[in-house]
């Protein structure tokens, strides 16, 4: 049975996949990070810049998402939400 998803919710999906992307990029930068100052690359970053460029990517991917949902949710109601097939779960 194919299902349409009707709207999504800016601050639920917004919370999620500001921690969620942050947390990849942290994962990511850091290796990257640990090897660019093994091979001697200049690393002279104040830690004060680095705690506010952290804090202002996830206010960013926040309301980056919250402003797409809510541009979904409006699309949405014109042209369908995004379709997709459901199947029941294994029944006892």
């Amino acid at each position: 049975m194919k299902q349409q998803v009707a709207r999504l919710s800016p601050h639920q999906n917004a919370k999620v996949l500001a921690v969620l992307v942050s947390t990849m990029a942290l994962v990511a930068l850091l290796p990257v990070a640990a090897i660019a100052m093994t091979y001697g690359a200049p690393m002279t970053l104040d830690p004060t810049l680095l705690l506010v460029a952290a804090v202002a990517y996830v206010l960013l991917n926040y309301a980056l998402t919250a402003v797409g949902c809510l541009l979904y949710n409006g699309l949405a109601r014109v042209v369908g939400g995004l379709e997709f097939e459901a199947r029941g779960g294994a029944e006892t």
